[in-house]
């Protein structure tokens, strides 16, 4: 598995594959598959495409960790920015196809709609990673400013599902939002378990240590 994540063909691989949602959609959008509102349609797939890759980042770490394959690492950055790219393209999709670049009227749709404002607010924080999520960015903003602005993810998360979900109260269908909700909490519940063993570890280190001191003073 390490031989293969580390080939020099694996990252261009995952590349084309993560491409292969926005390529469909495209080719449906102008084949006219996308059903009776191709608009809602593409919409729609671009924040569901949206969603699944932020589940996939978010997996990378959990994987790594419980597999003991520190490989998986070097795709984070390029899925993170697949996530920044379909938000993009599902913000875009909604400003050209549903509101026609319309300033005035996407300013009333946002007070009219706060699910729009919500989404809009987790496209602009992941705008601000993608944008700082090269090595320069990170000299820049020094390591620890850097992962703090990095950690607002799981910011994304909760205005992510919470879009998702005040999007589909008008229609009482909150069975996809259950499964991408219970996902996301997972991913987020085995962060703040896996910060708190760390914690917990680090804390028993010092007691083992001052024990081994004075047993070795006790032989002397």
């Amino acid at each position: 598995m390490k031989k293969l994540l580390m080939h020099r063909a694996a990252k261009p691989l995952v590349f084309v594959l993560c491409l292969l949602p926005f390529a469909w959609l495209f080719y449906a959008a102008a084949a006219d598959q996308l059903g009776a509102n191709p608009a809602e349609a593409l919409i729609r797939g671009l924040g569901d495409w949206t969603l699944r890759f932020l589940c996939i980042v978010l997996a990378v770490t959990p994987l790594r960790v419980m597999t003991g394959t520190p490989a998986l690492a070097r795709f984070r950055r390029m899925l993170g920015l697949f996530v920044a790219f379909y938000a993009l393209m599902h913000l875009l999709s909604y400003v050209a196809f549903d509101m026609g670049f319309e300033v005035a009227e996407i300013a009333k749709d946002i007070a009219k709609r706060p699910f729009i404002l919500v989404g809009s607010l987790a496209g602009l924080l992941l705008a601000l990673m993608a944008a700082t999520s090269f090595n320069r960015a990170i000299k820049a903003l020094g390591a620890a400013r850097w992962r703090r602005l990095h950690q607002s993810v799981y910011v994304v998360a909760a205005l992510a599902i919470l879009h998702f979900y005040w999007m589909r109260a008008g229609k009482n269908n909150f069975s996809e939002v259950a499964v991408y909700g219970v996902i996301l909490a997972s991913l987020l519940g085995w962060r703040v378990w896996e910060a708190l063993r760390k914690r917990r570890l680090s804390a028993q280190r010092p007691a083992r240590t001052k024990v081994g001191n004075a047993a070795a003073l006790q032989k002397r």
